[in-house]
C-alpha cells in the first residue's frame, strides 16, 4: 500500500512524528518523554546556538557527547529549542527538527577534493596543496587582468576576471573577513544571498522610511489588530515566527488577511483569503491607496506631520503613459532632474502646511492613484472585487489612531522586476494610515536566510560598503568628491538628517581597513577602494562569465546553479571558468556543476576545463559567532563540535588563503600590491582570525582619546566603542560597520545577553542586541503626535519625563530634543519624515509606484490604457531576450514557493527531512488538471522557453482559475527545493525554468512571475 506523507509520519509515531511533536512544543507522551530525558546524559555538554534555517533565529541547545575530558571528542546527539528565547520559546520546525540530521548528513564533505579540467571525478588533496593552488591561480589572474585606471585616467583599482559569492548562513564574523579579502584585491564582483531574496526590500525600504529593514520584530506582531499576509507564506516558510500572528488573532483578535496566488498554509488559519494572480501585487497595493484617497480613510494628523504630503514637487514633473519625467527610450533610464521638491530663496523644500497646492505631493499621489479602480484592480489582478473591497476596508479600519495593522512580506513581493515598488507601496500604506513606528504596526520583511540581513548590513553586495553606505565609483576621484554625492544636503532645517555622519563612519571604516597606512595624506586609503563603472551583481556577471570574460570565481555557502535563474546558462557560464573555489559544508551541485547526472544535468565532462576547488566548511553548529535574524537582532551561539574530518571553519580558509596571497607579494611583488598588503590583518592567528577578536573589530574602537564638546574624556583610547554616537572622521576611531557600534563594548559581548525581561508590549532589550543602538521598534518616535502624546496610550513605547525620552525601547529620536522641536521622527532623512513621493536617485523606476507586468506576462495590452506594459527601466540584456517566452507557446503562469518540511537545497541533505518530502512535486489546480487530462501522482513536465522538468503531479483547489483582463487564467505552483545531491530523490533544479532578468532597483531575479506549458508525460 501506498503511504501518503501524512500517513508514513502517523505510522512512524515516536521515530518522526513524535520528534517533531517535541519539537513544536507539543507534550509528548510520558513514555517518550522519559526516553528524551535520558538522552541528556550526565556528561553531557549543553551548548547554546541558533537554527541555521531561516531568519526567525530560533533559539537551540544542543547536546554533545563528550564533556572536555581528556581525549573525548564532542559529537552532537540532540537538539531541541530553547525554552527561554523570547521568540521561539523552546519551539522549532520541522527544518529546525532535522538539524541534528543536517550535522550528521552523508553529504557533509570530510576532506578538500579537486576536480582536474577535463576530468571525470573527484581527487583527494591536502589544505597545503588547495590553498597553495588557489592563491598562485589568484595571484596570477589578478597581476594579469588588474586595471589601475580606466580609459579616462581615473584611479579605479579593480579586478574584473575574478568573482566571489559569500554566504548567508555564515557568522558576521566572517562576512567581516570576507569584505577585506575581496576588497583589499579590487573584487568588485562580490554579491550574496541578498541578491537573490531581499535585495528590493531595501531598496524599497530605505528610500521611504530611512532604513532597509524589518520595522519592528517578530514578537511585535502580537500587538496588531490587523495582519495581513501577502507576498509571503510565513506559516510555510517561518512556521515558529508565525506564532505570533497566532497570538494576535487569538489574544489580541486581530484579523488575519492573505493575498496569494495560492491558499497557501498561512491562509488555512487566516480570516480571509483573496487570490491574486502572480506579478500583479503592485497593481492591487496601488488599488489599496487609491482606496484609502478617494473615501477619506488615513490617518490625517500623521500624514501632514510625518509624511512629505505637504511637499510641493517641482511644476516640470510629471507622468503619462507610464513613463515619469525624463525617460531617455534609448539608454532604458530616466534623468531624475525633475523627481525634485520646489525650493525656496534659502534652498529648502517648499511646503503647504494647507495641502491646497494641487502639487502637493498629496495631491499628485491622490491623481496618480486614481486610475487603479476597484474594477480595474480587479481586471488586473484576477481578484474578485468583492475581495479586494474586503482588504480595502479591514485595512482602512487601522487608520484610526488606536488600532494598528501590520504587513508580513517575503519573496513573494521581492522576486519581481517591480519588486522595489511592490515593497515600496505597502510602505506608503502603513505612511497613509499612520502605522510605521507603532506597535503592532510596520512592515515586517521575514529574511529567508539565518545570516542574510547580517550579510546586507556588512556591505558585501557589488556596489555597497558595511553599514549602507555606497562604495564609490569612478567619477568619486577624491574622497571630497565621493562625500559631496551622498552626503545628503539639507531639505528642512533643524532636521537630525543622520546620514551627514556617513563621514565619521567612513574614516572610521577605512582606519579598521587599512589602519595605520590610512592617513589624512593618503585620504584614509581611499584610492585602495575599488571604483566602479556598473553594476556587476550576480545576473551582469554571470552574463560576463557566460560571454568568457571570467576567469575564477568562489563559491562561499552558496549553490548558485540552484540558486541563479536559468539553470542551463548558468552551468554553461561555469562551463567557461578557468577555475572555481567552493567553501561548503556540502556537496553541492555547483560543485558538481561538470558531472553527468542524465537529464538533469546533461553535459560532457570531457568538454569542461574549469579546474574545481572543492573545500570542506565547519557548519553552524561548529563556530562561535554573530547572525543577525529579521528583526535586526545580533544573536551570539556557541561551538558545540568540531567539524567532521579534516573540514575548517570559513574564517581559517580564508585566512590561510589570503595569508597565502600576501605572502606571495611580499616575496615577488605584482600589480597594485599596497592595498593587499596594508590590508589590517593583525590577527594573533593570521591564518586562523577568532570570532571574538573579528567581533570587536566590527564594533571598533577609539585609537585615541575621545572627548565631549566639554573637552570630557567619554572614551579612552584602546577602548571598544561604546556606540556610534562618539565615532569621528579624524582618524581617531575605528570601527567596520557603523551600525554594528555597541555590539560588543567595554562591558562585553552584548550579542550574548540572555535577559528575556518583557519590558512591555513584548520588547526584551536585554536579551542579544539588536541595530542601531539595541532599538527594537524602528521610527518608535512617530508612536506620539507633534506634542508627545501617544496615538495610543495602551501603545505607548516612549515617553517625554520632561528631560530625555525613555521607555520600554530605545527611542530612535534624539534624546533630548522634546516634543514640539519640529524635528521629524525618520531621522535618517533630511525631510525628517516619511516619503509618499522618493524623488532624486533613490529609485531608478519612478519617484511613485507604477505596475508594470513581469517580464514574461499573459497580458497583451494594459487595463490602464497605457502603452508601457513592462518596467521601462528594468535591465535587459542582449543575450536574454531570445530566452523569453510568450503567452501563445507558454499559457500558464508560474510561481516558485518552498514548502514547510525543506528549506531551499540544504535540508535535502538532512534524511528527517528527505523522508518527509522525499520526492519533487508540482502544484496544479484541479480545473487545469481536469482540462489536461492529469490526475494525482501522473508524470508531468512543465517547461519554459529556457528548459523543462518534470515532477509528480499534486491536484488541488488551492489554484483557483482566475479572470483575468475577460481570460480565463491557470496558475502553476512549483516548489524549489530538489536537484541531484542530497538524501532526497534525485529531481530537477526549478530555476530550470526561470528568467535571468531582475528587479529594476536591485537586479534580484524575477522568480515569482513567469510562463510555462504543462504536459502530461
Amino acid at each position: 500500500m501506498a503511504l501518503g506523507r501524512r500517513e508514513f509520519l502517523k505510522n512512524a509515531g515516536t521515530c518522526v512524528g513524535g520528534a517533531s511533536a517535541i519539537a513544536l512544543g507539543f507534550a509528548p507522551p510520558q513514555a517518550f518523554a522519559q526516553e528524551t530525558r535520558q538522552y541528556k546524559l550526565l556528561r553531557a555538554k549543553e551548548t547554546r546556538n541558533n537554527c541555521t534555517y531561516c531568519s526567525v533565529g530560533c533559539g537551540l541547545l544542543m547536546y554533545s557527547l563528550g564533556d572536555g575530558a581528556k581525549n573525548a571528542k564532542p559529537s552532537i546527539f540532540h537538539i531541541e529549542g530553547d525554552p527561554d528565547h523570547p521568540v521561539s520559546r523552546g519551539s522549532l520546525c520541522p527544518k529546525g527538527a532535522g538539524l541534528v540530521d543536517f550535522i550528521h548528513s552523508e553529504g557533509r564533505l570530510h576532506y578538500p577534493s579537486y576536480r582536474a579540467p577535463g576530468s571525470k571525478e573527484w581527487q583527494r588533496i591536502s589544505w597545503e596543496e588547495a590553498t597553495d593552488r588557489i592563491a598562485r591561480l589568484l595571484k596570477d589572474d589578478r597581476d594579469k587582468n588588474f586595471i589601475e585606471k580606466n580609459e579616462k585616467g581615473e584611479t579605479v583599482n579593480r579586478w574584473l576576471t575574478t568573482g566571489m559569492l559569500a554566504s548567508s548562513a555564515a557568522s558576521n564574523e566572517t562576512g567581516l573577513l570576507d569584505f577585506k579579502f575581496a576588497r583589499s584585491m579590487g573584487i568588485l564582483a562580490l554579491d550574496c544571498q541578498a541578491r537573490l531574496c531581499h535585495g528590493p526590500t531595501v531598496s524599497a525600504l530605505a528610500p521611504t522610511l530611512g532604513r532597509g529593514a524589518m520595522t519592528n520584530n517578530w514578537v511585535d506582531i502580537k500587538n496588531a489588530n490587523v495582519v495581513l499576509i501577502m507576498g509571503g507564506n510565513p506559516a510555510e516558510a517561518h512556521p515558529v515566527g508565525f506564532k505570533w500572528v497566532m497570538e494576535a488573532k487569538i489574544r489580541n483578535g486581530a484579523k488575519v488577511m492573505v493575498v496569494d496566488p495560492r491558499f497557501n498554509r498561512s491562509a488555512a488559519v487566516a480570516d480571509f483569503y483573496a487570490p491574486i494572480r502572480a506579478g500583479s501585487d503592485g497593481a492591487f497595493l496601488l488599488g489599496v491607496i487609491n482606496y484609502l484617497l478617494t473615501h477619506d480613510q488615513i490617518q490625517h494628523e500623521y500624514v501632514k506631520s510625518y509624511t512629505n504630503a505637504p511637499f510641493v514637487v517641482r511644476e516640470d514633473f510629471s507622468f503619462h503613459d507610464g513613463l515619469f519625467s525624463g525617460y531617455d527610450p534609448d539608454k532604458r533610464s530616466y534623468d531624475k532632474t525633475s523627481w525634485a521638491y520646489e525650493r525656496d530663496a534659502q534652498g529648502y523644500a517648499v511646503v503647504d502646511p494647507t495641502l491646497q497646492n494641487p502639487r502637493c505631493v498629496i495631491n499628485l499621489l491622490r491623481q496618480h492613484a486614481a486610475r487603479y479602480t476597484p474594477e480595474v484592480v480587479a481586471q488586473i489582478t484576477g481578484t474578485p472585487e468583492k475581495d479586494f473591497l474586503h482588504v480595502c476596508e479591514t485595512l482602512a479600519a487601522t487608520s484610526v489612531p488606536h488600532l494598528t495593522s501590520t504587513i508580513l512580506f517575503a519573496l513573494g513581493w521581492t522576486h519581481h522586476t517591480n519588486g522595489t515598488q511592490i515593497i515600496r507601496t505597502a510602505a506608503m500604506i502603513q505612511l497613509l494610515l499612520g502605522n510605521v513606528g507603532m506597535a503592532g504596526g510596520g512592515l515586517n520583511a521575514l529574511r529567508g536566510h539565518s545570516n542574510i540581513q547580517g550579510y546586507t548590513d556588512l556591505g558585501l553586495l557589488s556596489l555597497r560598503l558595511p553599514g549602507y553606505m555606497n562604495l564609490p565609483k569612478d567619477s568619486q576621484q577624491t574622497l571630497d568628491s565621493y562625500m559631496q554625492a551622498v552626503v545628503p544636503p539639507a531639505d528642512e532645517p533643524e532636521q537630525v538628517n543622520y546620514w551627514h555622519n556617513t563621514p565619521k563612519f567612513f574614516v572610521s571604516l577605512m582606519k579598521t581597513l587599512w589602519g595605520e597606512h590610512a592617513t589624512p595624506a593618503n585620504s584614509w586609503g581611499y584610492d585602495w577602494l575599488p571604483k566602479w563603472d556598473r553594476s556587476y551583481d550576480m545576473l551582469a556577471y554571470f552574463e560576463m562569465m557566460y560571454q568568457g570574460k571570467v576567469n575564477g570565481y568562489i563559491a562561499q555557502g552558496f549553490n548558485p546553479l540552484a540558486a541563479m535563474p536559468d539553470k542551463n546558462r548558468m552551468r554553461d557560464a561555469l562551463s567557461k571558468l578557468r577555475f572555481l573555489i567552493t567553501m561548503d559544508p556540502l556537496d553541492t551541485e555547483t560543485s558538481n556543476f561538470w558531472q553527468n547526472e542524465g537529464t538533469y544535468n546533461d553535459v560532457k565532462p570531457e568538454d569542461i576545463q574549469t579546474e574545481v576547488f572543492r573545500l570542506p566548511a565547519s557548519c553552524f553548529a561548529e563556530e562561535n559567532g554573530s547572525i543577525v535574524n529579521s528583526a535586526r537582532w545580533l544573536q551570539w551561539h556557541f561551538e558545540g563540535a568540531s567539524p567532521p574530518g579534516e573540514a575548517w571553519n570559513d574564517g581559517h580558509i580564508i585566512g590561510t588563503i589570503f595569508t597565502k596571497l600576501r605572502a606571495l607579494y611580499a616575496k615577488e611583488g605584482g600589480i597594485c600590491p599596497d592595498p593587499v598588503l596594508n590590508m589590517q590583518w593583525n590577527y594573533k592567528e593570521p591564518e586562523d582570525p577568532t570570532p571574538e577578536e573579528v567581533a570587536k573589530e566590527a564594533n571598533g574602537y577609539a585609537l585615541a582619546d575621545i572627548t565631549d564638546d566639554k573637552g570630557n574624556i567619554v572614551v579612552r583610547r584602546g577602548e571598544l566603542l561604546p556606540d556610534f554616537s562618539v565615532m569621528k572622521d579624524d582618524g581617531s576611531t575605528a570601527s567596520y560597520c557603523w551600525i554594528f557600534a555597541g555590539s560588543w563594548t567595554e562591558a562585553g559581548n552584548q550579542m550574548a545577553r540572555r535577559d528575556n525581561t518583557d519590558t512591555g508590549l513584548g520588547a526584551t532589550p536585554g536579551w542579544a542586541w539588536a541595530w542601531p543602538a539595541n532599538r527594537r521598534i524602528l521610527y518608535n518616535r512617530a508612536s506620539l503626535d507633534v506634542q508627545g502624546r501617544p496615538w495610543d496610550p495602551k501603545r505607548q513605547i516612549i515617553a517625554w519625563d520632561g528631560h530625555h525620552w525613555s521607555g520600554a525601547d530605545v527611542p530612535d529620536y534624539p534624546v533630548t530634543s522634546p516634543p514640539n522641536s519640529g524635528i521629524g521622527p525618520f531621522i535618517m532623512h533630511s525631510e525628517g519624515v516619511g516619503l509618499l513621493f522618493a524623488g532624486g536617485d533613490k529609485l531608478v523606476d519612478g519617484p511613485f509606484p507604477e505596475h508594470y507586468e513581469p517580464t514574461e506576462t499573459p497580458v497583451v495590452a494594459s487595463a490602464l490604457g497605457k502603452t508601457t506594459l513592462r518596467n521601462p527601466a528594468a535591465r535587459f540584456f542582449a543575450d536574454e531576450k531570445p530566452r523569453m517566452g510568450g503567452p501563445e507557446q507558454y499559457p500558464y503562469v508560474a510561481t516558485t514557493y518552498s514548502i514547510t518540511e525543506l528549506f531551499r537545497h540544504w535540508t535535502k541533505h538532512s534524511r528527517l527531512n528527505a523522508i518527509m518530502q522525499p520526492e519533487q512535486f508540482v502544484e496544479i489546480g484541479d480545473k487545469l488538471a481536469d482540462k489536461l487530462g492529469i490526475h494525482a501522482g501522473d508524470m508531468v513536465r512543465v517547461s519554459s522557453h529556457r528548459g523543462y522538468i518534470e515532477a509528480k503531479a499534486v491536484v488541488t483547489k488551492r489554484l483557483k482559475r482566475l479572470n483575468v483582463m475577460g481570460k480565463d487564467l491557470d496558475q502553476v505552483g512549483v516548489p524549489c527545493h530538489w536537484g541531484f545531491k542530497g538524501a532526497t530523490r534525485k529531481g530537477y533544479l526549478a530555476n530550470t525554468l526561470t528568467p535571468a532578468i531582475g528587479d529594476a532597483n536591485s537586479q534580484t531575479p524575477e522568480f515569482k512571475a513567469f510562463l510555462v506549458n504543462v504536459e502530461k508525460v
